[in-house]
Formats: C-alpha cells, sequence, structure tokens
C-alpha cells in the first residue's frame, strides 16, 4: 500500500507561482511512476503531469506545457508540481497519483491517490 500527501495548494493572483509537494510512503518511491491530476468544480477529473520513476521521461497535458514542471526526489520520497504563470482557469484540487512500474516510462493511469490539494487562482 501507498499513502500520498499533497501539500502547498493556497489562493495566488493570476500569474504568480506556487510549487506543489507530495510525499509519499509506505512502498519503495522509485520503484512508482507518478502523475498530478486537477479536478475543478463541475469538470471532470483531468490529467496535468506524470513523470518516470527516475525521473528521466516527463508528459503533460496541452493545458501545461510550458508552464507546468514535474519533477521527482527519490531520495526524500516526493513528487513535485512546479506551477508558473497561473491562470484563473488552473483553479482546482490537484490530486498526487502513483502506480508501481516495471520500467521507466511513464503512465497516465496510476492505482494509488492522495487527497488532494486546493489550488485557487484570482484574477
Amino acid at each position: 500500500q501507498v499513502q500520498l500527501v499533497e501539500s502547498g495548494g493556497e489562493l495566488v493572483q493570476a500569474g504568480a507561482s506556487l510549487r506543489l509537494s507530495c510525499a509519499a510512503s509506505g512502498r519503495t518511491f522509485s520503484n512508482l511512476a507518478m502523475g498530478w491530476f486537477r479536478l475543478a468544480p463541475g469538470m471532470e477529473r483531468e490529467f496535468v503531469a506524470a513523470i518516470s520513476r527516475s525521473g528521466a521521461n516527463t508528459y503533460y497535458a496541452d493545458s501545461v506545457e510550458g508552464r507546468f514542471t514535474i519533477s521527482r526526489d527519490n531520495a526524500n520520497n516526493t513528487v513535485y508540481l512546479q506551477m508558473n504563470s497561473l491562470k484563473r482557469e488552473d483553479t482546482a484540487v490537484y490530486y498526487c497519483a502513483g502506480r508501481w512500474s516495471l520500467t521507466d516510462y511513464v503512465v497516465v493511469e496510476f492505482d494509488y491517490w492522495g487527497q488532494g490539494t486546493q489550488v485557487t487562482v484570482s484574477s
């Protein structure tokens, strides 16, 4: 079993930057492919970004490409989402997700989920 705990969400103004963190426990973190999703009111859950076990491979949704960066620190069992040039439409609850992986490819389907952290972007 894997436990994921997100942090770093807050209220910011449009154009600001924010970094989300996700701390993992319960399983060897370096064996987990990781990702970030978000859920906005009245919308379906949306994929944001994914990163492979080693961090060598990443993948982004078109809506955040060039503005968001996913990274990980396997020594500290943490995955990050650096969000720059935030827009009102980035307002959502952001969820960290993980999946056991035998390869160093990114995945977009996950088995483990955190509780989420709220990001609100005001104009």
